[in-house]
């Protein structure tokens, strides 16, 4: 970290200032509230499909990696989140912020790329049935996990070294209830223009080409449903995609509205609001999705509800 760095110590995240008081204490509350209910849905996944038998395919070992990296992404947030609510405004390091958005956006690259995996697998068992069961092996899945998991974190070191070498001007005040890429561009009072090129080209390989990707499986998936004679028969292999065609919406949706669309004072109150429904909402109706348009995965939690009432 250069001289200018040294200078500063720590941030003031603003989190939410319109909201105060009764409304603070109602927002922290409800925060709190879909934070402990997303866990414990994605928990419940995680543990379903590593106990049941009928859940051991590569579409909900896939669906189980994704509660987890899901879990670890709202938990690098949403615990500072709530401590910002809570104080109206708090403090954090100047090493603390950075690490928390290298970490943040490694996890949601990661969850990126984890979607494009999780649409070629659909692909796969679609449009070439007779060799799914021979390429999407165990050995595949497990390193295409891995991949994901590694690729990101080396890519998003990229991010981390540029973050270490931005010059920080007063006032040290971050509008946001995080430490999120864009709030640092009204901090820095240099590298600005380079900080952006720096975004839009690290969001090439994080983001675009696994939207392309998706975009692809997807085009061959649909030709491959339109071809099918029965209308039944088409509804049924759609479902089996649908859950996962819905999440990838929502997902690229929203970080597309935040990282591609340059940051300025305007829209940085606007991306916040955005960002809340991304990094709060969306993990919580992604586990309800699957598990309620998924017949398969509906059944056996029927099952394990019941079986734990008796």
């Amino acid at each position: 970290m250069n001289k200018s760095n040294q200078t500063v110590t720590e941030f003031l995240l603003y989190g939410f200032p319109n909201v105060t008081g009764f409304r603070a204490v109602m927002l922290f509350i409800v925060i709190l509230m879909i934070y402990t209910v997303t866990l414990m849905i994605n928990t419940m996944v995680i543990v379903l499909v590593s106990i049941k038998t009928k859940l051991h395919s590569p579409m909900y070992f896939f669906l189980q990696q994704l509660s987890f990296v899901e879990s670890m992404f709202l938990t690098v947030v949403v615990p500072n989140m709530l401590r910002v609510i809570w104080l109206e405004g708090a403090t954090i390091s100047v090493s603390g912020c950075i690490a928390q958005a290298y970490v943040y956006c490694a996890i949601g690259s990661t969850e990126c790329h984890l979607l494009t995996v999780m649409s070629y697998d659909r692909y796969l068992a679609i449009c070439r049935p007779l060799h799914y069961s021979t390429i999407m092996v165990p050995r595949l899945q497990n390193c295409l996990v891995i991949y994901c998991w590694i690729f990101s974190f080396l890519l998003t070191q990229i991010t981390l070294n540029f973050l270490c070498q931005l010059d920080f001007c007063s006032p040290f005040v971050i509008n946001h209830f995080f430490c999120d890429l864009a709030p640092f561009l009204q901090l820095t009072c240099s590298h600005k223009i380079d900080f952006q090129l720096m975004i839009l080209i690290v969001a090439i390989p994080i983001m675009v080409i696994p939207f392309i990707l998706v975009l692809i499986s997807y085009s061959f998936v649909f030709i491959t449903i339109f071809g099918i004679s029965s209308a039944k028969g088409r509804k049924k292999t759609f479902s089996t995609c649908s859950s996962h065609l819905t999440v990838v919406t929502m997902y690229y949706g929203t970080i597309i509205t935040i990282y591609m669309v340059p940051a300025n004072g305007d829209t940085l109150t606007v991306n916040k609001s955005i960002a809340f429904l991304y990094i709060v909402v969306t993990p919580l109706f992604n586990p309800i999705i699957y598990c309620l348009r998924n017949q398969e995965m509906k059944a056996v939690m029927e099952k394990f509800f019941l079986k734990s009432k008796q």
